[in-house]
């Protein structure tokens, strides 16, 4: 099943390159991606329903962890395909406050949503007996109506939430992303030529970018009143470094199995030590 899973998403993923690469226009390569989606979470499903050998641990892993990274594509394309059909045009003020409306609609699931976000986002286990077994399903637990219309044999109570989390986390980016694109300003700054030399970055950019977000969440820069944009252009400016879709890479961070504040850490960890020397000399 494992197996499986993991070829079929491999080739899914490399379908969705291809159409990114070859459609610019985000509806249509979002339209596209819908039929390829839809058409990798039915193989899924096929397979699944043959495979009637699974016990309940490998069942737990399918709709807790299998299922919803293909069911999160799908949702994701068709909110991306909803959100830019449903655009009007206007101005760049009109167009980013249309985006930010849909932000927000994030932040609602999110608050109706909070407990079992927090039960899955810290890997807890306890409920998944009730979460990710078939025909197991409490009203106390938020089941969404979406469970009731579905076909029971490929579908626990809260497989499709997950498959919401993760689509959710894709479409923010997505929405930070287009709200940047319109915020743009040319800035004109100093020739670099005419300034002295800083210190190379020599560090990795995820590992810059974890500590630019560490930095602006505790409100270092102008008392919190920089956006995290103006920060991350600084940045790249002081040290002559792309940082590219840092959002998208902020989000590769937050979904480490371990050790989220992994350069943090290590950052804590020789500061401790080289006191600890200092301490000795």
């Amino acid at each position: 099943m494992k197996l499986f899973a993991e070829s079929l998403m491999s080739e899914l993923e490399h379908q969705l390159k291809l159409i990114h690469l070859e459609t610019e226009n985000p509806i249509q390569s979002a339209e596209q991606a819908i039929k390829n989606s839809v058409a990798a979470l039915e193989k899924l499903k096929i397979f699944f329903i043959k495979h009637k050998r699974l016990n309940k641990t490998e069942e737990i892993e399918f709709f807790r962890n299998i299922k919803p990274k293909f069911a999160s594509k799908l949702i994701y394309y068709n909110e991306i395909y909803t959100i830019e059909t449903n655009k009007a045009f206007g101005s760049q003020k009109t167009i980013a406050k249309y985006y930010k409306a849909e932000l927000l609609k994030l932040k609602v699931f999110f608050k109706k949503n909070q407990e079992f976000y927090r039960y899955y986002r810290t890997a807890n286990n306890y409920l998944d007996t009730k979460y990710f077994v078939r025909t197991k399903y409490d009203l106390k637990l938020m089941v969404d109506s979406y469970y009731f219309q579905a076909d029971h044999r490929f579908t626990t109570s809260h497989d499709y939430k997950v498959a919401r989390i993760l689509a959710n986390d894709e479409i923010k980016v997505f929405l930070e992303e287009q709200i940047q694109k319109l915020g743009r300003k040319t800035i004109t700054i100093q020739s670099p030529s005419s300034l002295p030399k800083g210190p190379k970055w020599t560090g990795s950019k995820v590992e810059l970018i974890e500590l630019i977000y560490a930095l602006h969440t505790e409100g270092v820069f102008n008392n919190g009143a920089s956006g995290l944009k103006e920060v991350t252009t600084f940045f790249e400016y002081s040290f002559n470094i792309d940082l590219g879709q840092f959002n998208r890479v902020f989000l590769e961070i937050r979904n480490r199995k371990s050790e989220r504040t992994k350069f943090l850490n290590t950052l804590k960890n020789k500061l401790m030590i080289r006191m600890d020397e200092a301490d000795e000399n």
